[in-house]
């Protein structure tokens, strides 16, 4: 009898637990079969999730290539248009420079008749001295071509020596500082 109480009493304590025990298997079972039905569509939008991003750092990576292009163009662009407008300062300033001497040449008082153009700017004691010169080219080369002791060079100044006069030097500093 002893054993029998004590089976009873087992029995009496062990049917609470198995129904606990058989409540905890339901919640499991229906713990998987959410997991089976929910987990594969969340996988999957995870995976297109990620697929996404990686397209969308492709985009963003050609579009900052794209743009970077756009900038070195728009650079070119401008460095093109500095070359050009500093070409047109430069062939403005030629421009005026031309008009001013054209001007100064058009302007200028025109020379008084049985004067020559040289000795308009000379000093007095100058234009005596080119009149003496002058004579005495016309006596040393009054013999024809080769006469005297020039050895073939013409009475006429070589370019290289310039004019000798100051107003020649004055019309080139202005011309020059206007340029």
């Amino acid at each position: 009898m002893l054993v029998a109480v004590s089976l009873t009493a087992v029995l009496v304590t062990l049917i609470p637990a198995v129904q606990a025990l058989a409540r905890a298997a339901r919640s499991v079972e229906k713990l998987a079969d959410t997991l089976s039905r929910e987990f594969p569509p969340t996988l999957e939008a995870i995976r297109l999730t990620g697929l996404e991003i990686s397209e969308l750092t492709d985009d963003v990576s050609d579009g900052v290539q794209s743009a970077g292009e756009v900038v070195k163009q728009v650079d070119r662009s401008i460095g093109s248009a500095k070359k050009q407008a500093q070409n047109l300062q430069v062939t403005t300033r030629s421009v005026v420079s031309g008009i001013k001497a054209g001007w100064k040449t058009l302007t200028r008082k025109p020379p008084i008749s049985g004067t020559n153009r040289r000795s308009d700017r000379l000093s007095p004691s100058q234009r005596s001295a080119l009149s003496l010169r002058d004579s005495g080219l016309e006596d040393r080369y009054s013999g024809g071509y080769g006469a005297g002791t020039n050895n073939g060079e013409s009475p006429r100044l070589r370019s290289s020596e310039g004019s000798g006069l100051p107003g020649d030097a004055e019309d080139f500093e202005e011309v020059s500082k206007d340029s």
